[in-house]
């Protein structure tokens, strides 16, 4: 099959397979909104970063551990086979951690990230349920990464289509009929990535599979042989996590709840488009990780033009849907009516969503640079992005021009972080000879 077919074929069940996820975060939104009006927005998006910190850590675990599977598997190394095990392991140890901090300190949690008496009320049940299922989430991106590199992305996009349908579902099923409000979402939530897994494990299990589980002794070594290859995938998903925490506290100053809750539309929404770029990378990784194995040089400069230029695009198309359609989705989540609620987010929208233009291109170019073994341009780019970039945009924004300039922050981190991308691009690509 041709790069262009394969390219199509990966990325676009990976997109699918990725607005999956970020839909049943928008239906835990919707849902929570009917329920508990602003408080629950407000107490779901101080807890979003755990949930991100989580999801991070699995990515990193499954892309990174992933890649070398496929690029040591592509030079006949045996040693391809022990990175899946490994990562199933610590995920298990590192997930037992946030276990027992959901079991015992919730509440804690709520009010460290900013949450009042109130909004402690209303999350804490929701946080200590889904932190409960942490070895799941992680297990889910591990065993997606671990299929999709195998050789069945179809198997992948199944499994995470079918995981946040079930999500969905069951989202209204146990807060409404049941009446178990932000539990029931919770609890819907966490058991849809025990789907994911199940149903990655129908190929893991069959005569197809290549990758096979194998008891051995966890190797700190081989997991940080991974991390460095999966930290653009950290950052993809802990960028948000971050921005929302710098945001909360800076809103919480500027706007109090009402502010938070409006952020927590545009975060939410924003997630959307996230898992638009993510599924660009990681649909391009196999074939990337694949080609350059071989020492393909052609095919991998072919795939890095078509990844750009479809994040390029798929950007274009994002900014100019939500400068139209800002208002109808603020009201989605706005039952109340709240007036001052959808100014901030219709605002917050349009402004914030300019940064995908830059964004698309700089999760992309992370996981090129992780696809092909340039791990520190991979780690430089992903930690001005996820961090050092927002943060400072954040605080110095926010105090020259308010809450305008705290939805520019995103637009500004971004751009700078493009430029650092590029440049990483152009010096990696460079120095292997890549056409592109």
């Amino acid at each position: 099959m041709s790069e262009n077919k394969l390219f199509a074929k990966y990325v676009s069940q990976n997109i699918l397979g990725m607005l999956g996820i970020s839909v049943y975060i928008l239906a835990d939104t919707f849902f929570i909104s009917l329920a508990e009006g602003a408080d629950g927005i407000t107490a779901l998006n101080l807890v979003l970063p755990v949930y991100s910190l989580i999801f991070a850590i699995g990515a990193m675990m499954g892309v990174g551990s992933a890649i070398r599977f496929k690029v040591l598997r592509a030079r006949n190394d045996k040693s391809a086979d022990t990175y899946f095990s490994n990562a199933i392991l610590w995920a298990l140890i590192i997930g037992a951690v946030f276990m027992l901090m959901g079991a015992l300190i919730p509440g804690e949690i709520v009010a460290l990230l900013g949450g009042d008496d109130r909004i402690v009320s209303v999350g804490k049940g929701y946080t200590g349920i889904f932190m409960l299922f942490a070895p799941f989430f992680m297990w889910n991106h591990i065993c997606n990464a671990f299929v999709r590199n195998d050789g069945a992305p179809s198997v992948a996009m199944t499994a995470t289509l079918c995981s946040s349908i079930f999500n969905i579902i069951f989202d209204y099923v146990l807060m409404f009929p049941l009446k178990l409000g932000m539990q029931g979402a919770a609890l819907a939530t966490a058991l849809s990535p025990v789907l994911g897994v199940m149903i990655c494990c129908t190929h893991l299990l069959s005569k197809r599979s290549t990758i096979k589980f194998r008891w051995a002794m966890p190797s700190a070594k081989k997991l940080l042989s991974a991390c460095q290859l999966g930290v653009s995938a950290f950052v993809g998903e802990i960028s948000s996590g971050v921005t929302t925490v710098v945001f909360n506290m800076t809103i919480l100053k500027l706007a109090g709840n009402t502010g938070v809750a409006a952020y927590g539309v545009v975060a939410n929404t924003s997630l959307v488009a996230v898992a638009v770029f993510n599924g660009v990378s990681q649909g391009s990784q196999p074939l990337l990780s694949d080609y350059y194995g071989k020492g393909k040089k052609a095919s991998v400069g072919k795939i890095i033009k078509m990844s750009i230029s479809t994040a390029l695009v798929l950007a274009v198309m994002i900014i100019a849907l939500i400068d139209v359609f800002a208002e109808p989705v603020t009201a989605v989540f706005n039952h109340e009516n709240n007036t001052e609620l959808t100014a901030y987010a219709v605002t917050g929208l349009r402004l914030y969503f300019t940064g995908f233009l830059f964004a698309g291109f700089n999760i992309v170019g992370t996981g090129i640079l992780s696809a092909v073994e340039s791990a520190k341009w991979a780690f430089i780019a992903s930690v001005t992005r996820g961090f050092a970039a927002i943060i400072v945009c954040a605080f110095v924004l926010s105090f020259l021009f308010g809450m305008n300039g705290v939805w520019l922050a995103f637009p500004a981190a971004e751009l700078i972080t493009s430029l650092l991308v590029a440049a990483a691009l152009k010096k990696s690509l460079d120095e292997s000879s890549f056409l592109i």
